[in-house]
């Protein structure tokens, strides 16, 4: 009998198996990067006890590094930047090296709401435990300075004390809940949203359910488009439905950082007592959808990105809310952007009287004097904007002038210069660890120069300033963004500078496209040149603009020769 001589076949190899992504839904719920195993291997909430009962007692020395470094932020405590160190060591040295034994504090103040005894127990924590440091954020907190942790204890019971918290307001968690500061007192907004921003606060802020997400989630929830609502997770967004009547748009997926991507809107119409349940969902899906394996992907704009609007709405009805959402129209946007400087009128027939410090410096001196002068004025209530300013609402006709006056004696002006206005500035390498560059100090320089050689400069233009890539200023979304980095001046030393981004922006009026600023190649400005540069883009911009043109269109035609 012949034999077969043919070759046997090889078997075709297996296909190789998808890497996980640290998705939970799919079961890689496996530790995957240290912050993961640290959330595994105690709930970051738990860490509070022990603040207040072991490290308030040990000091600095005694604090075990896991909770230090990684489970402190979720009760608003990071370790602020040791004095001294230049921006060229950020990147080359070890956390441990680059901490001092302080924390920065970051109080939640969701819809950035606040009563006169809440802003002078903040003021007063300020004055005695953090050197009378204090400043506004975008994001509507107040972060303190010098904080020991010994004063922990002390600082929870005032907060307590008066309904404040630092629950959440760091950490892979639900970050503070932006919201209108004229939420129900505008007389342009349909519905006041505070009901709903309470609700989730109460049910969801704190719950061990929701305290471990593979990182932060942003919120906004606001009838007016007074908030930077395309560069939340999430966001709430008034809109009048044809059948229906006043309800919420939402918005998912956005976010800035080094890969900034701006929200989606899923086509959704939201009922405002739905709020908290379809907030929870979206929370939900991100929890056990999102990348966990990598840091840098684990923001929920990558898993939309991924997925599309469509999958995510989807799987958002049929496994987390089990119906339908009701398909709804886009928001009708106002006809300028609204910030709430100046004096405006309330629906009461009271108005509301906007002030700007500079970059969102503040002090505890300076609350304790704006609560002073509140109080003074008939007024109980302070709001803080996405934008480091400051409202004090409820004001008679014949208090606004006085109060006027006293803001300025104090240093909060309430008809400032365009400068002024629009100025935004992060923290810096004055107090955090991430950043190369000074913000603050500049951002007061460069504003005190243009008031002086543009004081008659008639248009809003935006100028945020950060001092690393991070975009806690929302550097990629402003007229003007300068990013922190080192330079080379024209002696060739390296030097602190920043990289210019222009005309980006938001949809926050009609007419307005939002995108991200213009990078040209090798744009580039020492800290020193920096006033003198944007004094210049000033000039070339008026001289150039048509009727009517923005700076951000401007840019789009302008000679890239003009812009340098």
């Amino acid at each position: 009998m012949a034999l077969d001589s043919t070759p046997a076949t090889k078997p075709a190899p297996a296909p190789r198996k998808a890497r996980g992504e640290g998705q939970w839904a799919l079961g890689h719920r496996e530790p995957l990067n240290p912050n993961e195993r640290i959330k595994k291997d105690d709930n970051p909430l738990n860490v509070r006890a022990r603040i207040e009962n072991i490290y308030a007692h040990t000091g600095f020395a005694g604090i075990d590094p896991q909770d230090l470094r990684g489970r402190f932020r979720w009760w608003g405590l990071y370790t602020q930047r040791k004095a001294g160190i230049d921006g060229g060591r950020t990147a080359v040295l070890e956390p441990h090296e680059l901490e001092d034994e302080y924390f920065m504090l970051r109080v939640r103040i969701d819809g950035g709401a606040l009563n006169l005894a809440q802003l002078r127990t903040i003021a007063e924590i300020s004055t005695e435990f953090g050197r009378d440091t204090a400043d506004i954020t975008d994001r509507q907190n107040i972060q303190l300075h010098w904080i020991r942790v010994e004063d922990m204890p002390e600082i929870w019971r005032r907060l307590d004390a008066v309904g404040l918290q630092t629950t959440e307001a760091c950490g892979d968690c639900p970050r503070i809940v932006l919201g209108s500061p004229v939420a129900g007192v505008s007389t342009a907004e349909v519905l006041d949203p505070t009901s709903a921003i309470d609700e989730i606060l109460e049910r969801y802020i704190g719950d061990p359910r929701y305290s471990n997400l593979p990182r932060k989630f942003k919120s906004s929830i606001s009838w007016l488009a007074d908030t930077p609502y395309q560069v939340n997770d999430i966001s709430f967004l008034g809109v009048e439905h044809p059948v229906h009547g006043p309800g919420f748009d939402l918005w998912v997926g956005g976010g800035l950082s080094t890969n900034p991507r701006l929200a989606e809107r899923l086509g959704v119409w939201v009922p405002l007592e739905e709020i908290p349940d379809v907030w929870e969902a979206v929370v939900g899906v991100y929890r056990d959808y999102g990348y966990r394996r990598l840091r840098t992907r684990a923001r929920l704009k990558f898993l939309l990105a991924d997925w599309g609007v469509a999958k995510f709405r989807e799987i958002l009805e049929k496994e987390y809310l089990g119906r339908a959402l009701l398909d709804g129209p886009s928001a009708e946007l106002p006809e300028k952007p609204i910030d709430h400087i100046g004096v405006h009128k309330q629906r009461d027939g009271r108005n509301y009287v906007g002030a700007a410090p500079v970059v969102g410096r503040s002090s505890g001196t300076q609350l304790s004097s704006v609560a002073d002068l509140a109080a003074a004025h008939g007024s109980d209530r302070v709001r803080l904007t996405p934008y480091q300013k400051l409202l004090v609402l409820d004001v008679a006709d014949d208090q606004v002038e006085p109060l006027v006056e006293g803001l300025r004696g104090i240093g909060l002006e309430a008809r400032p210069s365009a400068w002024r206005r629009g100025t935004m500035a992060c923290t810096g390498i004055e107090y955090c660890k991430l950043a190369i560059v000074e913000t603050k100090a500049r951002g007061e320089e460069l504003v005190a120069r243009l008031e002086e050689q543009l004081r008659d400069f008639d248009t809003d233009i935006s100028i945020h300033i950060n001092g690393c890539p991070n975009a806690c200023a929302r550097t990629q979304v402003a007229d003007i963004g300068l990013k922190g980095m080192l330079v080379m001046n024209a002696h060739g030393e390296q030097v602190e500078g920043f990289q210019v981004h222009l005309g980006g922006g938001l949809g926050m009026a009609q007419g307005q496209t939002a995108g991200f600023g213009r990078k040209l190649r090798g744009l580039k400005a020492t800290a020193e040149e920096l006033p003198r540069y944007v004094e210049r883009l000033a000039r070339n911009y008026i001289a150039g603009r048509s009727d009517g043109e923005s700076f951000a269109d401007w840019v789009v035609r302008a000679d890239e020769e003009l812009l340098k």
